[in-house]
């Protein structure tokens, strides 16, 4: 195809696209017919009409792009058909074919109708694909616009129903945040315990709740740009006295006056402001003090009543053979009194050590809460003394850790796994003993020691019953099996980890108590 042909496609219109359309109107018929061969190369399809009129009723038919006609034709002249063709169809392109050079008819052409180009007769074959050309590509430039005035019509009227609707969803956000400000002042001031957002060093108050404001003295409007005074906001500490940093979570426990302040510290933003939480924990530390001291007697009591088992058995001999040695005949009145101060003092001890059996002795426990950092450090208690012995450096790595279990076998298992770790380092070495969460639902407690560890055909027996490493008259080989049945009966797991002769390291994994409050065992 030749680049006239080409071109008279029209602006970007490609082959294989529908072709334009050319309308010749003449009323000499070896005019359309001179035109037509002129014409022949393009790829457009070409009309013909020999007057007006027929050319009205193709037009009616055919879409047409270009429309060529004569001036002068029987019936309407070329510039009235002209005429009805812009006022019917204004996006046609009308070329206007004359051999007269009257310059008033031009006028009227132009004037009237609108023409877009003159063609002279006799015409140039080259000029004549030039205008044509050019007209095709005016109507597709034209159609192009119209489109896209449409397009752009169509987009502006869903842009403005989109801001319409961003109105709308914009004032419901705003709505929305309104509600989410009360609610958040609401539940902010809902808050027992003093809360306060306060800038870096701690001292000047940004927003405090109510609780804060009551400790302070201070009402809720006069909160903002508070300072401390003397190191305090009315009854709450100031906590650049307890060095809360600006960086980073705390947590620091204060006295101040007669209260105990637990302050808990959460950065806030990267200015340094930061939310401080103050709660009061007096009577939970007394509480806590008292508990202490309740297990404290409780351990003693079980001490107690290990001794009492052991001294009563010799006692009751003591004085058996006491009673039967004073009815001896031939005793001398020396060897009768010394025999009754030994049943004297054999039945004084005797209700020392009934009075210890009392006071051990405790109904069965059943399982409920336990914080087995707690039990570890009753159990610690319990062995300081055999810690004292030797250079046993021991360390606690507590996390919270609350399980459903019986403490006193909880206990148990932690004594047994020490005592094995010291007499497994030879009383020289290092115990971590450690708690927190552990698999889905379960926490676990770990006791980890620095002794020589465990070859593998020994760590594969180490749970047996009766089976021991120790020498013979030192152990019973019982320990690690009763810990490992305590797991089993709470539903738990104890196993052995860590590298072979590196020391040991026993993790005993029990069922997590349904809340998460920390609750004392008894």
């Amino acid at each position: 195809m030749d680049q006239a042909t080409t071109e008279l496609l029209g602006p970007d219109r490609k082959e294989g696209a529908s072709p334009s359309t050319i309308l010749i109107v003449d009323d000499d018929e070896h005019v359309r017919r001179a035109l037509r061969r002129v014409l022949r190369r393009a790829r457009c399809k070409i009309l013909d009409a020999p007057d007006a009129a027929v050319g009205l009723e193709l037009l009616a038919r055919e879409p047409v792009q270009v429309v060529v006609s004569d001036y002068r034709m029987p019936g309407l002249s070329g510039v009235e058909f002209l005429r009805a063709v812009k006022e019917r169809w204004p996006r046609i392109q009308r070329v206007l074919l004359t051999g007269q050079a009257d310059s008033t008819a031009i006028e009227e052409a132009v004037n009237q109708s609108e023409i877009f180009r003159f063609i002279w007769k006799p015409w140039d074959d080259t000029h004549l694909i030039i205008t044509i050309q050019s007209a095709i590509d005016q109507y597709w430039i034209v159609e192009e616009n119209a489109r896209l005035e449409a397009l752009i019509s169509l987009r502006n009227d869903e842009l403005e129903k989109l801001n319409r609707d961003l109105d709308g969803k914009l004032s419901q956000r705003s709505a929305a945040l309104v509600r989410a400000a009360q609610e958040w002042r609401s539940s902010f001031d809902a808050i027992g315990d003093p809360l306060a957002i306060v800038h870096a060093g701690g001292c000047q108050v940004v927003r405090a709740n109510a609780a804060f404001a009551r400790a302070a003295g201070v009402p809720v409007a006069h909160l903002s740009g508070l300072r401390c005074t003397d190191h305090a906001y009315g009854e709450l500490p100031c906590p650049s006295r307890c060095a809360m940093p600006a960086q980073g979570g705390a947590e620091r426990e204060t006295t101040f006056g007669e209260r105990i302040w637990m302050i808990r510290s959460f950065p806030f933003e990267a200015g340094g402001t930061q939310v401080l939480v103050f709660k009061d924990v007096t009577e939970e530390r007394e509480v806590s003090r008292r508990l202490f001291h309740a297990e404290k007697m409780s351990a003693v009591g079980q001490l107690a009543g290990g001794v009492a088992h052991e001294i009563n058995n010799p006692l009751g001999g003591i004085l058996a053979f006491a009673q039967l040695m004073s009815r001896d005949v031939g005793r001398t009145d020396e060897d009768q009194e010394n025999l009754r101060l030994i049943t004297d003092a054999a039945v004084r001890a005797k209700r020392i050590v009934d009075s210890l059996l009392h006071f051990s002795r405790r109904p069965r426990e059943e399982k409920g809460p336990v914080d087995l950092a707690r039990v570890v450090d009753d159990s610690l208690f319990l062995l300081q003394s055999q810690l004292k012995l030797g250079r046993i450096e021991v360390v606690r790595e507590f996390q919270p850790a609350v399980a459903t279990a019986n403490a006193n076998q909880i206990q148990q298992v932690v004594v047994n796994l020490v005592v094995n770790a010291v007499q497994a380092m030879c009383n020289e070495g290092k115990i971590v003993v450690s708690t927190g969460p552990g698999a889905p639902g379960h926490v676990r407690l770990q006791v980890s020691d620095t002794g020589p560890g465990m070859k593998p055909e020994v760590a594969r027996r180490i749970f047996e019953p009766f089976f021991t490493t120790k020498p013979e008259g030192q152990g019973t080989g019982l320990g690690l099996s009763i810990c490992y049945q305590i797991a089993d009966e709470h539903r738990g797991s104890i196993r052995l980890e860590g590298a072979p002769e590196r020391g040991a390291s026993f993790v005993l994994e029990l069922p997590a108590a349904a809340s998460p409050q920390q609750t004392p065992h008894p």
